[in-house]
C-alpha cells in the first residue's frame, strides 16, 4: 500500500520500495535505518514502519550472519539431489531438518524430487552425512554433488 505523503514531503515512494529496502537489507541487514532512508529518499520513521510490515506480515521472517570469504573456505559443503517416495517426502524433510549439516532443503521438479544442501567441516563428516541422507527413510537414490567455489551469492 502506498500512502501519499509518506516519507520525505513531496516525493511520492516508488512502486518498488519494498523490493529496493529487502535488497539494501539483503546486502547489509545491520545498515542502520537513517542510512536506508537515505538510499531510499524516505523518512526514517517511514523506512521503520515498511520494515515492521513487512516482518509483520512474514516477508522477512529472521536476519542472519554471512560469513568471510575465508571462514566459509574453511567449510566443506555439498548439493544432494534426492528421489523420495512421494508418501514418505514429509518423513524425509522431518528427518533431514534434525540434521545440523543440513542447510537447507528444497522440493524441485525435474528428474530429482529434493535438493538439500549440506555443510561439514570435514571430508569424513561430509561422507558421514551424505551416508545418512541416503538412509533417510523414503529416499530412493541421492546424487551429491561437492560445492568447489562461490561465484557470488545474494
Amino acid at each position: 500500500m502506498i500512502r501519499r505523503n509518506a516519507g520525505i514531503p513531496g516525493k511520492m515512494p516508488k512502486p518498488d520500495t519494498d523490493a529496493r529496502l529487502l535488497a539494501l537489507l539483503r546486502a547489509n541487514a545491520r545498515e542502520p535505518t537513517a542510512s536506508l532512508a537515505r538510499k531510499l529518499g524516505l523518512a526514517r520513521s517511514t523506512v521503520q514502519e515498511r520494515i515492521a510490515r513487512l516482518e509483520r506480515d512474514g516477508i522477512i521472517k529472521g536476519y542472519t550472519v554471512r560469513m568471510s570469504e575465508d571462514a566459509e573456505a574453511r567449510k566443506l559443503r555439498a548439493v544432494v539431489m534426492m528421489t523420495a517416495d512421494a508418501r514418505a517426502a514429509d518423513r524425509v524433510a522431518g528427518e533431514l531438518k534434525k540434521m545440523p549439516e543440513v542447510r537447507s532443503l528444497s522440493a524441485v521438479s525435474g528428474a530429482f524430487d529434493m535438493i538439500a544442501v549440506v555443510e561439514t567441516d570435514t571430508p569424513a563428516r561430509m561422507d558421514a552425512a551424505l551416508d545418512r541422507i541416503g538412509r533417510a527413510h523414503g529416499v530412493a537414490k541421492t546424487v551429491s554433488s561437492i560445492i568447489l567455489s562461490e561465484k557470488f551469492s545474494r
